[in-house]
């Protein structure tokens, strides 16, 4: 598997057969030209192939990385997800209107809709791309529900998230469902009604 570091730069490391040096530019072009035959072609138009050949790399050197289109896709996308930052907008609830509207935008990608259900699908019959979508992508994400606990209790509104993995579960499903399985939009208003159901009506 390619390394991913938590900002979402692949970081330089051996890797592959007989101890090459992995290139983080060859992965970078790997990952973005993933991305993007992902959002063209969707799941089944892309090929490994074609990857390497629109990231300009040999396929040995894609292969020595990824054996398989889903470990790929699921690297593709831990990479886009890392580009999620913490909000600070003044108040818990501002922070989480900011950062659900980000997580919105994300979504709402042609290549994240391919790929999430996809893996979905995949992960269903293969629990080590289960646990993989859950290490890489899913619980990395959590950092931006635990920064906004830590800077909540900073200005003085500790207690109003007293659960942040629930709350970020609660977030990202409701989320999830509502873009990529029911396919029914999210705006301004939804949100709110989001957040007075989810936030105490003290965090506005």
């Amino acid at each position: 598997m390619a390394s991913v570091t938590g900002n979402g730069r692949e970081g330089s490391e051996t890797g592959g057969r007989g101890g090459r040096p992995r290139s983080a530019g060859a992965d970078a072009a790997i990952l973005a030209a993933a991305r993007a035959l992902l959002a063209e072609r969707g799941w089944d138009g892309m090929t490994l192939g074609d990857v390497a050949a629109r990231a300009g790399v040999a396929k040995t050197t894609l292969y020595r990385r990824w054996p398989g289109k889903a470990e790929l896709v699921v690297d593709a996308m831990a990479q886009l997800f890392d580009t999620l930052e913490p909000a600070d907008a003044g108040s818990v609830r501002a922070d989480a209107t900011i950062a659900i509207r980000d997580l919105i935008a994300l979504l709402g990608r042609p290549e994240t809709q391919t790929a999430f259900l996809a893996l979905a699908a995949h992960a269903a019959r293969d629990p080590g791309l289960r646990a993989a979508v859950r290490e890489k992508i899913v619980d990395r994400q959590r950092r931006l529900v635990h920064a906004g606990a830590r800077r909540a209790d900073a200005r003085g509104e500790g207690g109003r998230i007293t659960d942040p993995d629930l709350l970020f579960d609660v977030i990202a499903g409701t989320m999830v469902h509502r873009l990529l399985i029911a396919g029914e939009p999210v705006d301004d208003g939804y949100v709110e009604r989001f957040l007075d159901l989810v936030l105490p009506a003290a965090t506005r």
